[in-house]
């Protein structure tokens, strides 16, 4: 697999986000290896929470979630997706599957960091990873939120935005990463934060990742994820596993999977789940502090 490697200095100047990068190898599934970058924030001893991003972002997303899970006593561990932030970037959209995501997301955190009782946030892709492990390895995890995410199967429609995004990034001559995070927040983004969100892409050539994802989600009932999806999602409806949805209320795009998750699964019943508002699908950039707080009283409520 041909893989490329963001330049450390494309980090130098993010803002707000100061912490050391740590990194783990993971297999590629073609019999090399990738290297995984990711932070961490709070006692090393403490109650693991990970938070996992979604598409076009990376753990840059989490810089105002992490301080507030670290005050609270947590350790945060807040991974790149393989082919974004820091994490090495497969060169061809063909390279990318969900499978691979799940399996490369798994090395790194119940292989290489051996996490145990994990609380998991999963944002977009995040949460269509973290999820499908949290089904398939329910004795790692000890609570799961979901923000603004889904387990898609393929037997539901998905929106009509959804299929603009998804031919806006497929048709992008110049994919401007920056602006699709922008496009899904409901505050003004600075030009640094936007610049935050370009560094892991020095140029078209480190996009694969952002450009696959979209194709990867489960359309038809047929589609190559959609039993294993399926299986997941009758695991975690007879999960006793606490479960946390903390949607946005302004995401066109996520919002009515949000309704869906309260309903069905086990974990979700008899909870007060929050409405973050003012906020958009990236909804760590509107309102990060308060999704943290949720976060933080849901493991002390569930402890």
């Amino acid at each position: 697999m041909e893989t490329l490697r963001t330049p450390d200095d494309r980090f130098t100047d993010v803002p707000g986000f100061g912490y050391p990068p740590h990194f783990a190898e993971v297999a590629d599934g073609e019999g090399g290896t990738l290297r995984m970058g990711y932070v961490e924030a709070g006692p090393a001893g403490g109650p693991v929470v990970l938070c996992l991003h979604g598409t076009p972002s990376w753990s840059f997303l989490y810089r105002t979630v992490l301080p507030v899970l670290a005050e609270a006593g947590l350790r945060a561990v807040a991974p790149d997706l393989v082919g974004f932030g820091r994490s090495d970037k497969p060169a061809r959209v063909g390279d990318h599957s969900y499978a691979r995501h799940v399996q490369w997301v798994r090395s790194l955190a119940l292989d290489a960091l051996d996490l145990r009782d994990v609380t998991l946030v999963g944002h977009d892709w995040g949460g269509l990873i973290g999820l499908r492990l949290a089904a398939e390895h329910p004795d790692r995890f000890a609570r799961l939120v979901a923000t603004n995410t889904g387990l898609p199967t393929g037997d539901s429609p998905m929106p009509d935005i959804w299929w603009q995004f998804r031919q806006a990034v497929e048709r992008a001559e110049h994919l401007d990463v920056g602006r699709l995070v922008q496009s899904g927040c409901r505050t003004r983004l600075s030009q640094p934060v936007r610049a935050g969100y370009d560094a892991p892409f020095p140029d078209e050539t480190y996009k694969a990742g952002p450009r696959a994802m979209p194709g990867l989600v489960p359309t038809t009932p047929d589609d190559p994820a959609a039993a294993a999806n399926r299986a997941a999602w009758a695991t975690l409806t007879a999960s006793p596993t606490p479960m946390l949805v903390a949607f946005s209320d302004s995401d066109p795009v996520t919002g009515p999977m949000g309704p869906a998750l309260r309903r069905t699964m086990a974990g979700a019943q008899g909870r007060d789940h929050p409405t973050i508002a003012g906020a958009g699908h990236f909804l760590q950039e509107d309102a990060g502090e308060d999704l943290a707080r949720h976060v933080v009283a849901f493991v002390r409520a569930t402890a």
